[in-house]
């Protein structure tokens, strides 16, 4: 009960991914986890703090913090790697008057300085966590199902784990909103957005087609995923909850 000298104005929510390999000699072995936080604000504003694992060596360990405006633009973002169980680099970022800027430190460049024009609303930063895939999904028009949709974004490496940098990098994902599912995780049963990303351009390496279901409570909570392709992961959302 929030009494009337408390003030309560945000929501908060939180969960917990479980990644997992569905290549055939290592079908559903656990391969890594993410816990994140995501608060809402009554403006819409959103802030996500995730806590990432990937044990594949070599093993990446990744921290990002990332906030952003009621229309996904992002307002400013922390990440943190290592990579191998050494710190590979660290960036604090900020999206504003048509600047992204970030200082960062990194284990190979040292300390960096970028500032990156934009035009229009800043489009979204991918700092690579999984449930921060839920949010680039949020970009798309739904009133159009089944057909190709392609924007430029802002991510911290152009790594597929996110293991290099961080910096301001570019990356153009088209990605496709198939139609509404239920579908039923380790968190529950739920009605999801399916999202397919067919291609991303500006990575390292090719990436294999990408299937994503995420929350329609407006969210976008990321549910489940799976990376077809020489990739073949999966990611699953094992537990929701509502407050810290």
């Amino acid at each position: 009960m929030i009494k009337d000298y408390h003030q309560r104005d945000h929501v908060t929510r939180k969960g917990r991914l479980l990644y997992t390999s569905k290549k055939p000699d290592r079908l559903d072995e656990e391969r890594g986890r993410e816990v994140w936080t995501m608060t809402r604000h009554k403006d819409g504003r959103r802030s996500l703090m995730s806590h990432g694992e990937i044990d594949d060596r070599p093993s990446v360990l990744r921290f990002v913090h990332l906030t952003a405006n009621a229309d996904w633009s992002p307002i400013d973002a922390f990440v943190r790697i290592s990579v191998g169980d050494e710190f590979r680099g660290s960036g604090w970022y900020r999206f504003a008057n048509g600047i992204a800027e970030c200082e960062t430190v990194t284990a190979l460049e040292g300390r960096m300085s970028q500032r990156v024009p934009y035009t229009g609303k800043c489009p979204g930063f991918g700092g690579h966590a999984i449930q921060n895939d839920g949010w680039v999904c949020a970009a798309l028009d739904l009133s159009k199902p089944g057909e190709p949709q392609s924007y430029v974004q802002l991510i911290s490496s152009t790594d597929h784990r996110g293991a290099t940098g961080p910096t301001i990098a570019q990356a153009t994902p088209t990605i496709v909103y198939v139609r509404d599912e239920e579908i039923t995780v380790g968190a529950g049963t739920f009605t999801a957005h399916h999202f397919q990303f067919i291609g991303v351009e500006g990575l390292l390496e090719e990436h294999p087609p990408y299937n994503v279901w995420t929350t329609t409570d407006g969210d976008y909570i990321f549910l489940k995923g799976q990376v077809d392709g020489y990739m073949q992961t999966y990611y699953e959302l094992v537990e929701l909850r509502e407050g810290l």
